[in-house]
């Protein structure tokens, strides 16, 4: 087998200021516990894995890490905003339907990572902006 049992073809890795605190976000928004962590000498994480829904996110820690963005399809977008702002997140866009049939807002964790929370509410909107 060439990837590891449960784990897509493709993953997002995020480089993270604070791995710590991007995990603590990961669990009170999506309820996601560490399925793998590898830490460095001094404790900090070098390497873990969590995962949202039928998806593994991989992270890193490195100070002042690149700005990220991550799209979620979740059932509720406006309970896991809400939730993501009352773990320290910050709204970058309420949730509202923007015309290519799904329902998505965004929110800023403490560590810089962007997070898109959507739902798709009408297929045939996706349908028609899909065709060239």
């Amino acid at each position: 087998m060439h990837k590891p049992e449960g784990h897509n073809a493709v993953s997002p890795y995020l480089m993270v200021a604070d791995a710590e605190k991007a995990l603590a976000f990961a669990k009170a928004v999506f309820g996601a516990d560490p399925s793998f962590m590898a830490r460095r000498e001094d404790g900090g994480i070098m390497h873990a894995e969590f995962r949202i829904d039928d998806s593994i996110v991989m992270l890193g820690q490195a100070p002042g890490g690149p700005e990220c963005h991550v799209h979620v399809y979740v059932a509720d977008p406006d309970d896991l905003i809400a939730k993501a702002v009352a773990a320290g997140g910050t709204l970058v866009q309420a949730p509202e339907e923007k015309g290519d049939g799904d329902r998505r807002g965004g929110v800023k964790d403490p560590t810089g990572t962007t997070w898109w929370l959507a739902r798709m509410v009408d297929p045939q909107g996706r349908e028609r902006t899909n065709k060239a």
